[in-house]
């Protein structure tokens, strides 16, 4: 019988509910608990806890919080706990400790790690203590990127755990609408009216670039005043790291912020080019992924997990973070090297197909639990047989040739 899962995230846990459904067609029993709405887990059958905590509040360390993670473990009673996010990844091993083996996957290290704030370099000390102590109880680690992972190994905050290597949640290919020659020929009669569509999806918030979006394009305006900017993701729920609504506000004519969408294939099916300019240090994006799907050229910046995602001048550019300049010049590129464009995009599609299906990476993740489950068993609670690498090499150093 395949082990009982009990997997922790924040508040954008929902998104895993493809990932939990594969693991449960392979035999697990899954539970979830998350800060988000409990609807999107009832409709797809999944036992879920919410539970409450403020991810903008990066500075405290609530007893509550710790005490309500214990309670919901006593209450599941999982062979095994899967935590994602930055918080959840501290607050489960503290709370749980041995109740359980514990899993803990980096989908990167956000806002701490990517702003220069001379507060945030102060929490940067904290959190690596903190990552060392929560390290004692966790039978292991995942890391979506390598630079993530390097980090870890370098500063020594893995303990005595084994840290493992997967691409993301994974993304279901045939559920994912991708770009068909009719949506092509839509472009090609949209272009007779306008010089292209740049979309990006993403929370509208400083740290992922949006300032820097839109500083580049007032430069394509510039240069093309008919492009139009669709801005995808949620703005007022962003607390403090909100960009103004003024900014957004006062680019009117050619920018467009749309909030929240469910249609988001749809809407990237008549794009011209993805822009994803993060200043975080991400995971693996998946915005990246779908972006991919959609056989979309990509225009993203030099960061962690994105750079993962997208090789230079193969299936889109990458630029430095915070330059808008630069952003511009590649975005503008795109729009009017449409070949070019179209050859990338059809690149993204066989990259994404091959590295991040869903299929791929819920392989990789249940190899890793019944390992972790049968090292428990055994009395070996770090799950000490040395270290697995499961992913493939980076797509940086795959013979193009035959993919374009």
């Amino acid at each position: 019988m395949k082990p009982h899962l009990f997997c922790v995230g924040g508040e954008d846990h929902h998104l895993r509910i493809p990932f939990l459904i594969a693991l449960r067609q392979r035999g697990f029993r899954v539970t979830a608990a998350g800060t988000g709405d409990p609807s999107p887990f009832s409709r797809a059958e999944i036992e879920y806890r919410q539970y409450q905590f403020d991810r903008f509040d990066a500075h405290t360390f609530p007893r509550s919080e710790l005490r309500c993670l214990a309670r919901l473990v006593r209450d599941v009673q999982p062979d095994l706990i899967q935590a994602f996010d930055t918080k959840p990844n501290l607050l489960v091993p503290f709370a749980v400790r041995h109740a359980a083996p514990i899993l803990r996957t980096i989908n990167g290290m956000g806002w701490v790690f990517s702003s220069t704030s001379l507060y945030t370099l102060a929490l940067r000390p904290i959190y690596c203590a903190l990552q060392r102590v929560a390290a004692r109880w966790t039978a292991g680690t995942v890391f979506q990127n390598r630079d993530d992972k390097k980090f870890f190994e370098r500063y020594r905050l893995l303990g005595h755990s084994p840290g493992y290597l997967i691409g993301g949640s994974g993304i279901e290919i045939d559920a994912f609408p991708t770009a068909a020659p009719s949506d092509a020929a839509g472009r090609e009669r949209r272009r007779a009216s306008d010089a292209g569509v740049v979309i990006t999806v993403s929370r509208l918030t400083k740290q992922k670039g949006i300032l820097t979006l839109l500083r580049a394009a007032d430069i394509v305006h510039t240069a093309l005043p008919e492009v139009r900017f669709i801005l995808v993701g949620p703005r007022e729920s962003e607390g403090p790291f909100a960009v103004p609504q003024e900014e957004i506000e006062r680019r009117r004519p050619y920018v467009t912020a749309l909030g929240v969408r469910t249609d988001v294939p749809a809407l990237l099916r008549q794009a011209d080019v993805f822009a994803f300019p993060s200043e975080y240090r991400e995971g693996i994006p998946r915005v990246l992924l779908e972006a991919g799907l959609a056989g979309l050229p990509i225009v993203t910046t030099r960061m962690p997990g994105c750079a993962d995602v997208v090789t230079d001048g193969w299936n889109g550019y990458l630029v430095p973070p915070r330059d808008p300049q630069r952003l511009a010049r590649r975005i503008l590129d795109l729009l009017h090297e449409q070949t070019t464009a179209a050859v990338m995009g059809q690149r993204s599609i066989s990259l994404v197909r091959r590295k991040f299906s869903l299929d791929t990476i819920v392989g990789q993740y249940a190899r890793i639990y019944e390992r972790v489950v049968k090292c428990h068993i055994a009395g070996d609670r770090t799950g000490s047989e040395g270290e697995l690498q499961l992913t493939s090499s980076s797509h940086s150093t795959i013979d193009t040739g035959g993919m374009s």
